[in-house]
């Protein structure tokens, strides 16, 4: 493929990954999480979770005693990559990030840091948020990587305040 084809196949592909979508199913087989979500990296447990469209599981480095990540299991990119319209899919994070503590027995939902690291800071390009219980007891570097008001981390919250904003401007 030469010439104006070569250059609208290129274009298109930038635009969908641009999109945070992956291919064209919504599968990325280099992202890590794309694969969790498909139960193809037999070392990661899946949690109970009641959206068909999200998975949840532990963090490999967990920052405290209760530390899961909730991904969508369709490739998305990270937290800057959303729009309005995802608003609700990040509140249904939030609902299963709850839901996945109180499952693990952990009742005190006024104890619990929730969000997202902000890009150039994620370590993973698909979108995941951390569920973090008891934020009280974060350890020390887990304190600075999970950091309120923070250049790296934002809240769930925070974000969904941002995209309502983004909406308003526009």
């Amino acid at each position: 493929m030469a010439g104006p084809e070569a250059a609208g196949a290129a274009a298109a592909a930038a635009e969908g990954s641009e999109a945070g979508n992956g291919g064209g199913d919504g599968y990325d087989g280099k992202c890590v999480f794309c694969r969790i979500a498909r139960r193809e990296e037999p070392g990661t447990a899946l949690l109970p979770c009641e959206d068909e469209d999200l998975v949840c599981f532990r963090d490999i480095k967990p920052g405290a005693p209760h530390h899961y990540l909730v991904v969508p299991v369709k490739h998305m990119g990270n937290c800057k990559t959303l729009k309005t319209e995802h608003i609700p899919l990040v509140k249904r994070m939030m609902e299963v990030g709850k839901a996945v503590l109180q499952n693990n027995n952990f009742s005190d939902l006024n104890d619990v840091r929730m969000g997202f690291h902000w890009p150039p800071f994620c370590s993973i390009a698909h979108l995941h948020l951390h569920v973090l219980a008891p934020a009280s007891q974060l350890g020390f570097l887990s304190r600075i990587y999970y950091r309120l008001n923070s250049y790296w981390f934002i809240t769930a919250e925070q974000l969904i305040e941002r995209l309502q904003t983004e909406n308003a401007a526009s």
